[in-house]
C-alpha cells in the first residue's frame, strides 16, 4: 500500500507508553513535568494530588486518565495512522452520499499488552476489536506479527483490511445495525444469534472492501498484490479454518464471523462494486 510520507490521522490514541507524551486529566492536557510538580506540592502540603490536578485542570468529575502520545513515531504506528486517515477521507465522502448523514470519525487506540475499554478489559489475545460503548477501535500492534506468523497472512494491506473491517463495525454502529443485533441477545436461540453475528461480521468485511474500492479510485493507494494480501487475511481468519486448526473439526452452528470462503467473497464483492446498496447480508438467505 502506498502510505509512506502521507498524512496520518489525528484520531489515534497511543496508550503504549514511552517518551514525549502528555497526561490528560479531565479532558485537558498537562505536561509530565507539571504533573510531577503537582504531586510534590501535594505531598508537601498534605493535599491529595488528584484533587490538586482536577482543580488546576478545572474539572472534578473524576474523568479517566489516559496516556496520550504527542505523535506516533514508530513505522507500524505511522502506517496504522495513515490507514485510519485513508478510511476517514473515504467515509467522510461516501457515507453522507449513501445515508444522508454526516460521518462521525472513530478513535483508534494503540495499546501494548492490555488496556481497558467501555466494552471491558482488552488484551493482546483479544485481537483487534471495535467497542460501540466508546466508539473506538482497539489494536495491539503485535497482531501484525501474528497475522504473518500464526495466520500466514503477511503484508501491509492485510493489516489495512483488519483496520478497515473494524471501522466497518463503527459504520454499522452509526447506522443502528449493531444495536439491532445486540437487542436480540437472550431473546433468540444461541444458534440464531450466532447467525446474526456472522451476518454482522460479513457486512463489515463488505464495508472494508467498499473502502478499498473508493480509496483506490480517489487516492490510488494500492500496489500490486495488495488485494491478494487482504483476501488471504480474510480467508485466514474464517471460523472454519480457525476451528479446524484449534480442534481438528468444525461446528458450523457455533460460527460467529463466517467461513473463510464467505469472508473472502464479501470483501471481494465490496471491493469490486463499491456499492453500499449491496450490503444486504441480513436479507440474503445464502451467505
Amino acid at each position: 500500500m502506498r502510505w509512506q510520507g502521507k498524512k496520518g490521522s489525528s484520531n489515534v490514541e497511543d496508550r503504549r507508553g514511552g517518551g514525549g507524551g502528555r497526561r490528560r486529566v479531565g479532558g485537558k492536557q498537562m505536561s509530565i513535568g507539571g504533573i510531577i510538580l503537582v504531586v510534590i506540592v501535594g505531598l508537601i502540603f498534605g493535599k491529595p494530588p488528584m484533587e490538586l490536578l482536577q482543580s488546576l485542570q478545572g474539572g472534578g468529575n473524576g474523568a479517566q486518565q489516559e496516556y496520550v502520545s504527542s505523535e506516533v513515531n514508530d513505522e507500524l504506528g505511522k502506517f496504522v495512522s495513515v490507514t485510519l486517515q485513508y478510511t476517514e477521507e473515504v467515509w467522510e465522502k461516501v457515507f453522507p452520499q449513501a445515508f444522508n448523514k454526516n460521518y462521525q470519525k472513530p478513535v483508534l487506540v494503540l495499546f501494548s499488552g492490555k488496556t481497558s475499554s467501555r466494552c471491558g478489559y482488552a488484551s493482546a489475545a483479544t485481537g483487534p476489536f471495535y467497542c460501540p460503548g466508546d466508539q473506538k477501535v482497539y489494536i495491539d500492534l503485535s497482531f501484525y506479527q501474528e497475522l504473518k506468523t500464526r495466520f500466514k497472512a503477511p503484508g501491509d494491506f492485510a493489516m489495512a483490511y483488519v483496520i478497515a473491517h473494524e471501522v466497518g463495525h463503527h459504520i454499522q454502529f452509526l447506522l443502528g445495525i449493531t444495536g439491532q443485533v445486540d437487542s436480540q441477545r437472550g431473546k433468540i436461540s444461541k444458534a440464531a444469534y450466532n447467525d446474526l453475528s456472522v451476518r454482522l461480521e460479513l457486512q463489515a468485511d463488505f464495508l472494508a472492501g467498499v473502502w478499498a474500492h473508493h480509496a483506490q479510485k480517489s487516492m490510488n493507494i494500492l500496489e500490486q498484490g495488495d488485494i491478494g494480501e487482504a483476501i488471504n487475511a480474510a480467508q485466514a481468519i474464517g471460523d472454519d479454518r480457525l476451528q479446524m486448526q484449534a480442534q481438528g473439526y468444525v461446528v458450523p452452528e457455533s460460527f460467529t464471523h463466517g467461513t473463510s470462503e464467505q469472508r473472502m467473497r464479501w470483501f471481494k464483492k465490496g471491493f469490486e462494486t463499491g456499492d453500499l446498496s449491496l450490503m444486504n447480508t441480513f436479507e440474503v438467505r445464502d451467505l
